[in-house]
């Protein structure tokens, strides 16, 4: 019985964690829709902008898909969600160099 409930536990984090990570340029509708912050109209708003061109960055988010400020993009952040490989915080830290 208790190995049962260790495995389940188990399972439950390992999902978790598998989870944890979401491309916003990869990530589907349902994935999209079931983060906190992220109902239906914003995440067809952010699947039709990325139908346009793959999201470059966060500031490209952040000018793009309305709704999505500094406070929402860190707060998708820290549930998991990335821009070409990084959360909003390492971004913001990180600009991208001009050629």
């Amino acid at each position: 019985m208790i190995k049962n409930i260790a495995t389940a536990i188990a399972t439950a984090l390992l999902a978790g964690v598998a989870w944890a990570q979401v491309d916003l340029n990869k990530a589907t509708e349902i994935e999209l829709d079931g983060l906190k912050g992220l109902g239906p109209t914003m995440t067809r708003e952010v699947m039709t902008e990325r139908q346009k061109a793959p999201f470059r960055d966060w500031p490209d988010v952040l000018q793009r898909v309305k709704g999505i400020g500094p406070k929402k993009a860190a707060s998708l952040s820290e549930q998991g969600v990335r821009v070409q490989g990084l959360g909003y915080a390492q971004a913001a830290a990180h600009p991208p160099q001009k050629p």
